[in-house]
C-alpha cells in the first residue's frame, strides 16, 4: 500500500517556472469551482513531488494511483459538506494511518496500524487526500530535523542549513509546494521552529484540541498535533475540521473558545532578555517584525524571565521521563537502535522519581502564578520563533547545545497551556527565512491565527519556496460556522462526554463552543427518559440563562440526525446570550408537567454533578 520514495535530484530548489501554483486552500477552492478535478490537482502534485523535492523528506510516500482512485471517487462525489475537498495533505511519521507502517523515524520501533489516528480520520471524512509520511527527529525528539536514519532534510533555502524539527518533513513538504498542508507534532517546538525555517505557517493549537489518540507520544501530558501551512487562514480551516473532543484520549478537551481585544496588548521580552546567541541577522530581522506590530497593537515589555525558567523544566525535570513510554522498551533491550543524541534525552528520565515529579509540578504552579500576572498587562506575546539558524555540520558537531538553544523561545508553551502560532515575517540578508511566534492563553487559537494573518499579509513576502504570492484565506478566522454546515446547540445528553454524544462524533460534528442561552429558558429533568434527557422550554418571563455547547454537522448529517430525536424533544431555534441564533433542542411543554425544575443547576452537567454526588 506504501512505497519509499527515491529521487535523484534531492537536493534541487523547486523550479517555479514548472512547479504547480501553490496549494493554497483558497486557490484550490477557486480551482474546484471553475470545473478542475481533484484527478488533475494529485496528479500535478505527484509530478511535483517526484521532480523537485528532497527525497528524505519523505518516509512513506502513498502509491500514485491509490491517491488518484481516491480524487476520482470525491470527484464524483463532489464538494457539498467536504471542507477538505480534493486538499493534499502529508502527516508526520509518529501519527498513524491504517496500512501504513508508523516508524516514529526508529524502524526497530515501526509497525503497521489498523486504524486511522482520530485527526486523520476527521481529515479524510472531510474531503483531504493523503500523500504521505513525513520524515522527523527520532521519537519527536529534537528541533533540527537530523536525528533520523532516514537522512536529514535540508532548509528549502539552503541545503547546508538544517530544516527545523522534530516536524522536519511535514514542513519541507509544505515549503515546497507538495500539499496543501501538514501535520506535524509539537511538544517542544517542533511544530514551530521548521515552520520559522521555511517560510511558513506553523499553528500550535491549544493543548487538547486535536485528539492525540493514534499518535506515538513524545510527552502524553503535553502532546500536540500541529499544522502547518502556507498562510495562517489555511492553519486555522485544518484546525477547525482536526479539533473535537474525543473521550478516547485521556488528554482531550472540548473547547472553550476565547476572543482577543481588537487592538491587543502586545507583550515583547525586555531588551536585556531578548537572546540571539551573538546572530545579528536575526536580532534586526525581529526588531524590524516588533516595529510591524506596533500600527497592529499596543507594545508592552514584559518580564521573560518566568517563561524561561518554566522552560528549562521540559528537558531538566521529570516530564522528560514521559518519553520512555514509547522508546523505553527500546532502550532497554535494542539501545543501539536509537540516535545516540535520542537515546540520550530519552536515558535522562531513567533518573527521576515520583517525588521529583510532585516536586516539579509544584514550582510548575508556582511559576503559573507568575505569568498570570503577565498575562494581566498583555493579552497576545510575541517573540522570535528561533534565536538563531544553524547549519547540519554544526548541529552533527554539536547536537545538545545547539538543539537546546532553538527551544529558547519554545520550550514553555505546552507546560503554561498556551496556544502559539509561528509566522514568517522576513527574509534575512543570507537568504533564510525568519518568523516570529504570538503566544497566548489557551482557547484564543482564533484571535492569534487572524492576528499572524494580518502580519504575514503585511509583508512582501512569498508562500513557502513556491515562489507564488500569499493567498488570504476567504474564510473568517474566528470560531463561525463553515460554509454549508449547520450549527446545533445542545443542551443535555449531547453534550462532551456524555452518554449520546456519540451521534454527534459519528456523524463528524465539529465542537464549536461553550456558551449560554439569553435569559429566556427554564430546564426540566424529564422522568422516565434513558439515558436521563432534559427539556429546555422557552417562557415569556422568569427565565434564565443555561449552559449548552455548540456543534456543527454538514447538512446531511443535520437532516439525518435531526430525523432521529424522539418525543418529546424536536428542534426549534434557540437565542444565545450574545444574539447569535442556534438550531437547538426544545421540549414539547406538555411533557415538563410533573418534571423537575432544575433551572437553577444552569445547565444539565452542573445539575448532573450534583445529582451523582
Amino acid at each position: 500500500m506504501t512505497q519509499t520514495i527515491t529521487i535523484a535530484d534531492a537536493t534541487d530548489m523547486p523550479d517555479h517556472q514548472n512547479s504547480i501554483p501553490a496549494l493554497a486552500l483558497e486557490t484550490l477552492r477557486q480551482a474546484y469551482a471553475s470545473g478542475t478535478s481533484p484527478v488533475e490537482v494529485i496528479n500535478q502534485a505527484y509530478d511535483h513531488l517526484e521532480r523537485h523535492v528532497d527525497p528524505t523528506a519523505w518516509i512513506h510516500v502513498v502509491p500514485r494511483a491509490t491517491a488518484l482512485a481516491r480524487a476520482a471517487a470525491l470527484a464524483s462525489q463532489g464538494p457539498v459538506g467536504l471542507p477538505l475537498y480534493g486538499v493534499p495533505f502529508a502527516v508526520k511519521d509518529n501519527i498513524d494511518v491504517a496500512g501504513i507502517p508508523t516508524t516514529a523515524a526508529c524502524p526497530a520501533f515501526a509497525y503497521i496500524p489498523t486504524a486511522n489516528a482520530t485527526v486523520i480520520q476527521r481529515l479524510l471524512d472531510a474531503g483531504a487526500i493523503l500523500i504521505g509520511k513525513t520524515n522527523l527527529d527520532q521519537f519527536a525528539t529534537g528541533l533540527v530535523g537530523a536525528r533520523s536514519p532516514y537522512g536529514v532534510p535540508a532548509s528549502v533555502f539552503n541545503p547546508e542549513f538544517v530544516s527545523g524539527g522534530s516536524s522536519s518533513g511535514s514542513a519541507v513538504a509544505v515549503a515546497a509546494g507538495c500539499v496543501s498542508f501538514a501535520l506535524g507534532t509539537d511538544t517542544a517546538g517542533s511544530g514551530r521552529v521548521p515552520a520559522a525555517f521555511n517560510n511558513i505557517v506553523g499553528a500550535k493549537p491549544t493543548r487538547g484540541w486535536l485528539s492525540c489518540k493514534g499518535v506515538v507520544p513524545a510527552c502524553r501530558s503535553l502532546d500536540c498535533v500541529s499544522v502547518f501551512a502556507l498562510t495562517a487562514g489555511d492553519t486555522w480551516e485544518v484546525l477547525r475540521v482536526a479539533g473535537q473532543q474525543d473521550l478516547e484520549d485521556p488528554w482531550s478537551r472540548a473547547a472553550q473558545p476565547r476572543g482577543l481585544p481588537k487592538r491587543s496588548r502586545i507583550g515583547v521580552p525586555s531588551r536585556d532578555q531578548r537572546e540571539f546567541f551573538g546572530d545579528t541577522q536575526s536580532a534586526a530581522a525581529c526588531e524590524e517584525a516588533l516595529q510591524r506590530l506596533t500600527g497592529m497593537g499596543d507594545l508592552v515589555e514584559v518580564d521573560f524571565a518566568p517563561f524561561i525558567e518554566t522552560a528549562a523544566l521540559l528537558y531538566d525535570g521529570p516530564w522528560v521521563a514521559e518519553r520512555l513510554e514509547a522508546a523505553g522498551e527500546l532502550l532497554a533491550s535494542q539501545p543501539d537502535a536509537l540516535d545516540p543524541a535520542v537515546r540520550a534525552v530519552i536515558s535522562k528520565g531513567l533518573n527521576y522519581s515520583a517525588a521529583d515529579s510532585h516536586k516539579a509540578l509544584t514550582r510548575l504552579e508556582a511559576l503559573k502564578k507568575r505569568v498570570a500576572s503577565t498575562w494581566a498587562a498583555i493579552d497576545v506575546l510575541v517573540l522570535p520563533t528561533s534565536p538563531t539558524h544553524y547549519r547540519v555540520d554544526e548541529i552533527q558537531a554539536n547536537p545538545v547545545t545547539f538543539n537546546s538553544r532553538l527551544g529558547y523561545y519554545t520550550n514553555f508553551a505546552n507546560l503554561l497551556d498556551l496556544c502559539a502560532i509561528a509566522v514568517p515575517t522576513a527574509f534575512r540578508p543570507d537568504g533564510l527565512p525568519f518568523g516570529v511566534t504570538l503566544f497566548a492563553p489557551a482557547w484564543t487559537d482564533a484571535g492569534i491565527a487572524a492576528l499572524a494573518e494580518r502580519l504575514h499579509n503585511s509583508i512582501s513576502i512569498p508562500a513557502g519556496a513556491t515562489g507564488h504570492p500569499l493567498v488570504p484565506s476567504s474564510v473568517p478566522l474566528e470560531w463561525t460556522s463553515r460554509t454549508g454546515n449547520v450549527r446545533l446547540a445542545v443542551v443535555g445528553a449531547h453534550l462532551s462526554g456524555m452518554p449520546l454524544n456519540h451521534e454527534l462524533s459519528e456523524r463528524a460534528a465539529s465542537f464549536v463552543r461553550v456558551c449560554k442561552t439569553a435569559p429566556d429558558y427554564r430546564l426540566y429533568a424529564l422522568p422516565g427518559t434513558v439515558p436521563p434527557k432534559p427539556g429546555l422550554i422557552r417562557v415569556d418571563n422568569d427565565g434564565a440563562a443555561i449552559t449548552l455547547e455548540v456543534w456543527e454537522l454538514s447538512a446531511a448529517a443535520f437532516g439525518d440526525f435531526v430525523s432521529r430525536i424522539p418525543a418529546p424533544l424536536g428542534i426549534g431555534t434557540l437565542t444565545m446570550e450574545d444574539g447569535e441564533m442556534v438550531k437547538g433542542f426544545l421540549c414539547e411543554p406538555i411533557a415538563i408537567q410533573g418534571a423537575e425544575d432544575i433551572t437553577q443547576f444552569g445547565g444539565w452537567r452542573a445539575y448532573m454533578q450534583r445529582s451523582a454526588s
